[in-house]
């Protein structure tokens, strides 16, 4: 598919292949703004019906997925000697798949329409959802002096449950913004 070519295309004209592109952090912009922007218009097409039809399996297996495999990852890690917290943090990431990738991919192969497509967007739809969570429980499963990166704000030396807390409440104020806010500033 397209998607597989545009990766293998990156590769070859990337840092590390031809090098024709040498400073990576440049071209990340892009490529995040383009990423955004295909999940803006996948949010534009959902329809409320289809995921009112779907919510059995956006809750159920798309939990069960996430759920399971970083069960699976986490005691892969602890197996290998790692930390239960770095562990945790390693399944709950190789948990999640990139929706961009994957729904380019159902809708080349017109799977979108079949059980199987609208089971896979169920899916992905509840690994996005999951992000949330996910990176309120991150700073909780820090462990503070084992870290290579030095962080350099208000917040460095503040104990996890207090980055929870700050995660949590960035998380709120831009779901509220977005619920009173932004009908205002798109009709200004």
């Amino acid at each position: 598919g397209s998607v597989l070519g545009y990766l293998a295309a990156g590769i070859l004209i990337g840092p590390y292949g031809a090098g024709l592109i040498g400073n990576a952090d440049q071209i990340m912009h892009f490529a995040e703004f383009g990423v955004v922007m295909m999940l803006f218009v996948i949010g534009l097409e959902l329809e409320p019906d289809s995921l009112w039809r779907l919510r059995k399996a956006i809750v159920g297996l798309g939990g069960l997925q996430v759920i399971l495999t970083s069960a699976a990852f986490c005691a892969i890690g602890i197996l290998l000697g790692f930390g239960w917290q770095a562990s945790l943090a390693a399944g709950m990431a190789l948990s999640l798949s990139s929706t961009a990738l994957a729904l380019q991919t159902l809708q080349e192969k017109q799977l979108m329409q079949t059980a199987a497509g609208e089971t896979a967007f169920a899916v992905l739809l509840f690994q996005d959802i999951a992000v949330i969570p996910i990176l309120i429980l991150m700073p909780l499963l820090s462990i503070h002096g084992d870290t290579a990166l030095q962080q350099d704000n208000w917040l460095a030396d503040a104990p996890g449950w207090l980055h929870t807390l700050a995660v949590a409440g960035v998380i709120a104020l831009v779901i509220a913004v977005g619920r009173y806010f932004s009908r205002h500033i798109i009709r200004f």
